[in-house]
């Protein structure tokens, strides 16, 4: 799902959120002030996180 969150993030129509605390790192990304995706980074592991149908927001285009 990583090239799928980074194409979600990347996208003009979607906001996020970074948010760091110490060796954790989440990375929250909405549409429409609905969160579709987060990624959680803690030391050394990467988790992947998104709602049921966040593949209708990677073509979505407004």
């Amino acid at each position: 799902m990583k090239t799928e969150f980074d194409n979600l993030r990347n996208n003009d129509h979607h906001s996020y959120d970074v948010d760091s605390n110490g060796d954790k790192q989440v990375v929250k990304v909405y549409c429409d002030d609905q969160l579709i995706a987060k990624k959680l980074t803690q030391k050394k592991s990467v988790r992947y996180f998104g709602i049921n149908d966040y593949q209708k927001h990677l073509t979505q285009e407004g």
